[in-house]
C-alpha cells in the first residue's frame, strides 16, 4: 500500500494546533494524526476546546478527514482536504465542535490514478446518516458506481429506504467531474447533477470539491446506485 504525508490545522479565533501523520492510502484504520510538537492526539492535547475551523492538506490524489470519538465512534466533524499549498480559510469552517478527551483526527487519503482514469471520494448524507463513498480507477467518460469506503456497499444497499439529502464529491487533483447520476434498479436515471473543476483548474469554484449538492429529497430504493462521470484531460 502507498502512503503520503498529511497535515491538519485546527483552531478557533484565539488559538490553533497542527496535527500530522504519514497515512496509508485507502483506509481509515491507523491514520490517526498527532500534534507536531508533543505527539499527542486531539482529545488529549486540547480537551474541551471549541474548534471552528480545520485546514486539511495532502500530498497527491485526494483526502477525507473526520473528528471522531475513539470510544463511541461518533463523528463530530467531517470534510475534504486540499492539495498542499491550496488552503483557503473561507472554506475551512466547521462546527463549532467541542473536543472530547477521546476525540481523534483521522484521515482517508487516496492516491492519484494514472492515465485516463480518476480516483473519487464523496460524502453522501441521507436520513440514515453520512458515509464516505469512493471509486478507484474510473475510466474517462464512463458512469461508474460509488461504493462505501468501509464495506463496499452501493447506495441502495447502504441507504435503502432513506432519503438522500446531499452529495459532496472530490475527484483527484487535475481531473474534473462531468456529472453525478442517481440510478434506479432498472438502470433509469432518476437525477443528473452536473459537476466541474476544483483546485488550480480553470473555472474552479473550490479547492475542496468538484460538486457540493444539497437540498436533495430522493427516497432511495433497493438496487439503486450513485454514479460519477469524470474526465482526466482538462
Amino acid at each position: 500500500m502507498t502512503t503520503q504525508g498529511v497535515e491538519i490545522t485546527v483552531g478557533n479565533s484565539s488559538m490553533s494546533k497542527v496535527f500530522t501523520d504519514t497515512s496509508t492510502d485507502g483506509q481509515w484504520s491507523g491514520n490517526v494524526l498527532t500534534d507536531s510538537i508533543a505527539g499527542q492526539s486531539l482529545g488529549i492535547l486540547i480537551p474541551n476546546a471549541t474548534l471552528t475551523y480545520a485546514q486539511a492538506g495532502y500530498n497527491s490524489g485526494g483526502m477525507a478527514y473526520r473528528i471522531q470519538n475513539a470510544q463511541t465512534l461518533q463523528v463530530s466533524a467531517r470534510g475534504f482536504g486540499v492539495l498542499n499549498g491550496q488552503y483557503c480559510m473561507s472554506e475551512s469552517g466547521i462546527g463549532p465542535v467541542r473536543v472530547s478527551p477521546n476525540d481523534i483526527l483521522t484521515v482517508y487519503p487516496i492516491p492519484a490514478s494514472a492515465g485516463a482514469a480518476s480516483n473519487v471520494l464523496a460524502w453522501v448524507e441521507t436520513t440514515k446518516g453520512t458515509e464516505l463513498m469512493q471509486t478507484l480507477g474510473a475510466d474517462d467518460g464512463a458512469a461508474v458506481a460509488l461504493t462505501t469506503a468501509i464495506n463496499n456497499q452501493t447506495l441502495g444497499d447502504a441507504f435503502f429506504n432513506s432519503v438522500l439529502r446531499s452529495v459532496k464529491v472530490q475527484v483527484q487533483d487535475g481531473h474534473s467531474l462531468t456529472q453525478v447520476q442517481i440510478v434506479d434498479e432498472m438502470g433509469g436515471i432518476v437525477m443528473t447533477i452536473q459537476g466541474g473543476f476544483r483546485g488550480a483548474s480553470t473555472g474552479s469554484r473550490s479547492n475542496q470539491y468538484n460538486l457540493d449538492a444539497s437540498g436533495i429529497g430522493i427516497r432511495i430504493g433497493k438496487g439503486w446506485s450513485l454514479k460519477v462521470v469524470c474526465k482526466s484531460d482538462e
